[in-house]
């Protein structure tokens, strides 16, 4: 069963949340992501300052299943890392869209947000992805 995507965001087909305030964009993985991977063991994010390329892996991320790059929905500069995570990382599994949070980025290009995929088109993504496994 699918559970609902909070409709305040903007997704990746990366499966990546985005959650803008502003010229901020604050990102996690998706619930969808987090039921795919299984138990989330392990996490690697960048540092504050890091400056991340669309499209190109942020960090990393280990489940029981198996270990994923994480990729970045836009460009800019992290300024906020959850460092919270390493010591309580089943809130990935357990609440991805609000305390599982992973980064906060300056958003370079507002632009690239266009890109990214309302709730509704990121369900539609989600249904035909689930259809051709």
């Amino acid at each position: 069963m699918m559970k609902l995507f909070p409709d305040d965001l903007l997704y990746s087909r990366e499966h990546v949340w985005v959650r803008v305030e502003g010229d901020l964009a604050t990102i996690g993985i998706t619930d969808y992501a987090q039921e795919k991977l299984g138990e989330v063991v392990s996490l690697e994010l960048p540092e504050v300052d890091t400056y991340l390329e669309r499209d190109e892996p942020f960090g990393k991320i280990e489940s029981v299943k198996a270990v994923i790059e994480l990729i970045s929905p836009l460009s800019g500069v992290v300024i906020s890392v959850n460092e919270d995570l390493p010591d309580e990382i089943g809130v990935v599994n357990s609440d991805p869209h609000d305390t599982g949070w992973m980064i906060i980025v300056e958003i370079e290009d507002p632009g690239e947000l266009d890109e990214l995929l309302d709730v509704k088109g990121y369900h539609e993504f989600v249904i035909r992805e689930a259809e051709a496994d």
